[in-house]
């Protein structure tokens, strides 16, 4: 199958998979998983924190951070769009009794400087109390530049605020301005980065933070039966995603243009090429296309795509040119 559908369809190197059979291992849960101590510690080292932990998801992920940095009835900042408030099934407030304070994404992923610091709550009993800002990059493909990030430190930090990243395709974001992931970690209090995408980790993410977060996460991971065993096993292709997998994000990028240039050729659809800066063509679908009947039909032909009026495509290690040229092949065909 070419799949388009997300870059969490990613399989595992066979590197990975003959790291996976190797691997040595232990009781991650009783610290004892040499394995997944080595990729914590080198994730830390990497991204410039004192800890590091590993966990089964991105959400998990991002949910123990807003848990280690928020009490009940404190409320995080964060956008409308944000990963962590729209497709995360609600966990802050369900599990955590965090009040999300969603704002409006920019049409560049960001969220006003000015709207934030307006969001911010007095200290007043009638107020649930304002601890984190959460901000995501990429965001819908798109990279918050640098000038931004270190001025929604600077904000967080004037608020007395601690500021989390949802990071899971942070590498992407690093990538597309060929600059270090350390660059853009610097700016946050906790970082959350997903393995399991573009990087093709067949399982995990890692969070980042100091050592009191990570310690009050790891206590929190073990409530949320988070706590693996023997983890090295999937650590040992985590390791290998944060350092093979990176530089080869730029393939991914160059596909997306192209993908996205060839769409633009056909009149049913429609694509603001200057806003494919990674790995996500968002293609809009014009009228009188049946893109749930063409769905179906590239199913057929052993295309996936996610049928909407928008439809999003995202290349990765698996999607090739080739592949690219395959699909717009088929959709002329089925669109005949």
């Amino acid at each position: 199958m070419i799949d388009f559908r997300s870059d969490t369809v990613t399989m595992p190197t066979e590197a990975m998979r003959k790291a996976m059979a190797t691997a040595e291992v232990g009781d991650d849960v009783y610290g004892d998983d040499p394995t997944v101590n080595r990729l914590e510690a080198m994730a830390a080292e990497m991204y410039g924190f004192d800890g590091a932990l590993f966990t089964p998801s991105g959400t998990q992920a991002n949910l123990l951070a807003l848990m280690s940095h928020c009490e009940r009835g404190d409320e995080y900042i964060c956008g409308q769009q944000a990963h962590n408030y729209k497709f995360e099934g609600g966990g802050a407030a369900v599990l955590g009794s965090i009040q999300p304070q969603p704002l409006n994404n920019q049409a560049d992923g960001s969220i006003l400087l000015s709207e934030i610091k307006a969001a911010i709550k007095p200290d007043d009993i009638h107020f649930a109390k304002t601890r984190l800002l959460s901000l995501e990059n990429t965001i819908g493909g798109k990279v918050l530049p640098q000038e931004y990030l270190a001025q929604a430190q600077t904000l967080a930090f004037d608020h007395k605020l601690k500021i989390h990243l949802d990071g899971a395709r942070v590498a992407n974001a690093a990538v597309a301005q060929n600059i270090a992931i350390s660059e853009i970690t610097q700016y946050f209090d906790s970082v959350s980065i997903c393995l399991s995408k573009g990087l093709c980790a067949p399982v995990g993410s890692i969070l980042l933070g100091d050592e009191r977060l990570i310690g009050k996460a790891r206590r929190w991971r073990k409530m949320l039966g988070g706590g693996m065993r023997q983890a090295g096993i999937l650590a040992a292709a985590a390791s290998l995603a944060i350092t093979d997998q990176v530089e080869r994000l730029a393939v991914d990028h160059d596909n997306a243009r192209y993908l996205a240039e060839q769409l633009s050729t056909l009149a049913e659809f429609r694509v603001d090429i200057p806003l494919v800066q990674t790995n996500m063509v968002f293609a809009y679908v014009n009228d009188g296309v049946d893109i749930g009947s063409l769905a179906m039909k590239l199913k057929q032909s052993g295309i996936l795509i996610s049928p909407g009026s928008t439809v999003r495509l995202v290349t990765h290690a698996d999607i090739s040119r080739a592949d690219i040229n395959t699909f717009i092949g088929e959709i002329k065909r089925h669109l005949k």
